[in-house]
């Protein structure tokens, strides 16, 4: 996907103090032409402008929380807060993991308020079908990146009316943040539906799979699951793309290239990476898995050709602790995370495989057959044995929290996620004397509140 730099970005009226690429293209619509009066051409490229800056400190923000749910250590030699930090506990709200995938996402949410005031004004001759399906892209996306900012931020909470930059809307706690995040996809689920097929405009090969109406209706599903409201999931995913019989990886997905002014995935790292820049597998998800489990090809044993015997030995990473002068609490990475395989790989926003559990989580308490049903899919296509344990709500929960953390791993920090909403987060392991856990980021240093 080509990028695009098309909006001035107003990150600065959010108070934040980070670094942010934003800017105008020359070549493109400036911020005025696009919320003065909204043309085709300008659509296309403020489209493209939006699904090109909702990648932005993507890495950033997936590392951070798989760390804080260690499902992989992130090493940097030059950066040790990954291994710091974000294992202690102690988290700086001026730095980084912090401050940039914030600033990132609201800079997002920014070109899609401009487009949505740009509709509003437009003289362009779209017709009632194209402005239903243009406010439906923009809400639905709008809601995306408002839970990717409360997904950091939880009972911090979040503001959601950040349209007037001047006159920024209140924080509002994580259940408020949460229904207006879901009345933002309603609204745009009826946008999309009375939009039909009547678009003004196309996206990237990345949403290829599904309809913009499906992927509402997939993330209304994920955030309805978030509140607890399990008879909603199951109507929402009933619109989705859900199919117990499908390809547990049809999805949306955000797609990379290295062409142009294009960015690669920053998910990727060569096998054997030095301590320069890797992620590490945590030894728990190796030695917690079943037998037979085919997901742990997500991880590769770290090893390399010994060229004086030409055999094959182990590479593990040691990186090093808290003391600077012992080594006794170092920590020693013999697998990688491997689950993109190349620099242009593409990362999901949701996928098949999620919903299905989803569908599972919302029965295990009033269907718990049906919940069963849904977790066989998943074991079945990981080569597991059908699931024989208890049918219990509780036991139900076991499993399925088992499943979403073979089947999400390293894709976008849900284990953290999932054992905070389910108040599990003492089960995580502790890796070291002085580590600890923590359950939000805090709110940026600078965001005045």
């Amino acid at each position: 996907m080509k990028i695009i730099k098309i909006l001035l970005i107003g990150i600065l009226s959010l108070s934040i103090s980070c670094d942010i690429e934003d800017g105008k293209d020359l070549n493109g619509p400036s911020t005025e032409s696009v919320s003065s009066d909204l043309s085709r051409g300008e659509l296309r490229e403020v489209i493209a402008g939006i699904l090109s800056d909702m990648r932005v400190q993507l890495g950033t923000q997936i590392d951070a929380q798989s760390v804080a749910g260690r499902e992989y250590w992130r090493v940097a030699s030059s950066d040790p807060r990954w291994t710091a930090d974000l294992l202690t506990g102690r988290i700086d709200d001026n730095t980084f993991y912090t401050t940039n995938p914030y600033a990132a996402r609201y800079a997002t949410i920014k070109d899609i308020n401009l487009l949505l005031e740009g509709l509003a004004n437009t003289t362009e001759t779209f017709t009632n079908e194209e402005i239903a399906g243009i406010r439906g892209f923009a809400n639905t996306f709008k809601a995306h990146e408002l839970l990717m900012v409360l997904n950091q931020q939880f009972e911090n909470g979040i503001r959601v009316d950040v349209s007037d930059p001047q006159n920024l809307g209140p924080f509002l706690n994580y259940e408020d943040s949460l229904s207006a995040i879901y009345e933002l996809l309603t609204s745009a689920d009826t946008d999309l539906t009375n939009a039909g097929d009547s678009f003004a405009f196309s996206l990237t090969s990345g949403f290829s799979q599904v309809s913009l109406l499906e992927l509402n209706n997939a993330l209304a599903a994920r955030v309805e699951a978030y509140r607890g409201n399990y008879t909603s999931v199951l109507t929402h995913l009933e619109k989705s793309f859900m199919n117990m019989n499908g390809d547990l990886s049809t999805g949306a997905y955000f797609t990379f290239s290295l062409t142009g002014a294009d960015i690669p995935n920053p998910l990727f790292f060569a096998l054997n990476s030095t301590i320069a820049n890797a992620r590490l597998a945590h030894p728990s998800f190796i030695d917690d898995a079943e037998f037979g489990d085919n997901r742990l090809n997500k991880v590769v044993f770290r090893e390399l050709l010994n060229d004086e015997t030409n055999v094959m030995e182990p590479n593990a990473l040691e990186v090093n602790g808290l003391d600077e002068d012992s080594t006794d609490d170092d920590l020693f990475g013999e697998y990688d995370v491997f689950i993109y395989d190349s620099n242009v790989a593409s990362v999901p926003i949701i996928r098949n495989e999620e919903l299905i559990l989803l569908s599972a989580e919302a029965n295990h308490i009033t269907d718990p057959a049906a919940s069963v049903v849904a977790i066989d899919v998943i074991r079945t296509a990981a080569g597991l044995p059908a699931y024989t344990g208890g049918t219990s709500p509780a036991e139900l929960v076991d499993e399925i929290l088992n499943q979403r953390r073979y089947s999400l791993f390293a894709e976008g920090g849900h284990r953290w996620i999932d054992l905070r909403r389910f108040d599990r987060l003492d089960e995580l392991p502790i890796d070291r004397p002085g580590d600890g856990l923590f359950e939000q980021f805090p709110t940026p240093a600078n965001e005045n509140r």
